[in-house]
């Protein structure tokens, strides 16, 4: 379902095709690096960038040797002839596969960072057709006060665009080369060839690495992944509730011919919502991993390496399809504002408990008295099911504090929503 889902553009960077001819122009960057220096002639240059492989040949040569890049580098002499030899001079494995993870990485985030702008774009617009669209708020699932259906999108807006920063700032974070050789001094190596590979590549040299770039850079780009996807999973969640049988306030599209249950014919469920919940898990176990590949031994040990074969192309693949599919959902969300209204009155006034509260305790009376007297028309409510306005405009004792006028501009939905506008002003300016 994923692959189904996905853009053709992110899985095309994670194939072995392009990882290998990722591989081959930092070698070849290197090569024109070290030829301006005096160290590969020129006419040897010239045939390097003829240079090809063959993905059969490289996994013949691996399966002998057990080693990836000794693999293509062989493939790729094979090709080349004598003046292979100057290709990866001086260099270490880790100088082309760190780099060239950069150079991936930085392509998938650009990918990513366009589908978060397309989210917030769909965001926005149904923040503004509901803006004022009526509805309870609620906390700890029990209704609290009135909101509106645009306010809870304009949080979501407010949140992805959070998340976009973030992820801007993550892609920054990992968009360094190095080519410093097997301990990161240089020794066989100067910096030039590394700042000339990098410049080429829209990288920077990292100031200071090991035989590797640190992953504490990989560590912060997996993270904003996972945070990304938690967003993705928190509206998620609220749409699934939303769509609660007993709630239905808004649901996702089903299209005709769509089947819910093989068992139940009358079934329409948030599966859209439900699948992004599940995936959120994976970004955040993916993220775990990465934060466990910061403590290497020493210089480097392997052990990071097999982890990102697997979270580099899986997360990255896994948040273009999740901000594609939420994207999706929302922007066919279908919403019921007569649904809202009548849920907001199912509580029978008792959403505006707190104004009366309020009026109490500037007209005079003590806070702790306020709250006894409002809490207990309130239980009454919910045990007898009575109208709540009705007993406090009944309540001569509140009525000798509050006058019947104040009581009705108190249990008007409006006073709830006079700032909606100036929310919407701080969100989207």
């Amino acid at each position: 379902m994923i692959k189904r889902y996905t853009r053709k553009a992110m899985g095309d960077i994670w194939t072995d095709e392009n990882r290998y001819m990722t591989w081959l122009k930092v070698e070849l960057l290197a090569c024109e690096a070290m030829e301006e220096m005096g160290k590969v002639p020129k006419e040897a240059l010239q045939n390097i960038k003829r240079a090809s492989f063959s993905i059969k040949r490289i996994e013949e040569i691996e399966a002998e040797t057990k080693h990836d890049v000794i693999a293509f580098l062989t493939a790729v002499a094979e090709r080349v002839g004598p003046d292979a030899r100057y290709i990866h001079m001086g260099l270490t494995s880790s100088d082309v596969l760190d780099t060239s993870m950069a150079f991936l990485m930085k392509q998938a985030g650009s990918l990513i960072l366009k589908d978060c702008e397309r989210l917030l774009g769909i965001i926005r617009k149904r923040a503004f057709e509901h803006k004022d669209t009526v509805m309870v708020g609620r906390s700890h699932g029990i209704h609290a006060e009135p909101i509106t259906f645009g306010l809870k999108l304009a949080v979501w807006y407010d949140e992805m665009r959070r998340n976009q920063g973030r992820f801007e700032r993550a892609v920054e974070t990992i968009s360094f080369g190095k080519l410093s050789g097997a301990v990161g001094t240089f020794a066989n190596t100067p910096p030039e060839v590394e700042a000339y590979v990098c410049q080429k590549l829209n990288l920077k040299p990292a100031p200071a690495s090991t035989q590797i770039i640190q992953r504490d850079r990989y560590g912060e780009y997996f993270t904003a992944l996972a945070i990304m996807g938690s967003s993705i999973e928190k509206m998620a969640i609220e749409i699934r509730h939303l769509q609660r049988t007993e709630v239905l306030e808004a649901e996702e599209f089903f299209s005709k011919g769509q089947k819910g249950s093989s068992a139940m014919p009358h079934k329409r469920n948030p599966i859209g919502s439900e699948n992004l919940s599940g995936l959120a898990r994976i970004i955040r176990s993916n993220a775990m991993a990465a934060l466990e590949n910061i403590p290497l031994w020493h210089e480097r040990d392997i052990s990071h390496s097999s982890v990102e074969r697997i979270i580099a192309p899986d997360s990255t693949i896994l948040m273009d399809y999740m901000l594609n599919r939420i994207s999706g959902i929302i922007k066919n969300l279908v919403v019921y504002p007569k649904t809202m209204e009548k849920n907001l009155g199912l509580l029978k006034g008792l959403v505006f408990s707190q104004q009366v509260l309020l009026a109490l305790a500037a007209a005079g009376i003590s806070r702790e008295d306020a709250y006894e007297t409002v809490q207990t028309h309130a239980m009454r409510v919910w045990k007898e099911k009575q109208d709540f306005k009705t007993l406090i405009i009944n309540d001569e004792k509140i009525l000798e504090h509050v006058s019947r006028k104040k009581i009705e501009e108190i249990f008007d939905v409006n006073y709830h929503l006079k700032y909606i506008s100036a929310i919407f002003d701080r969100v989207f300016g």
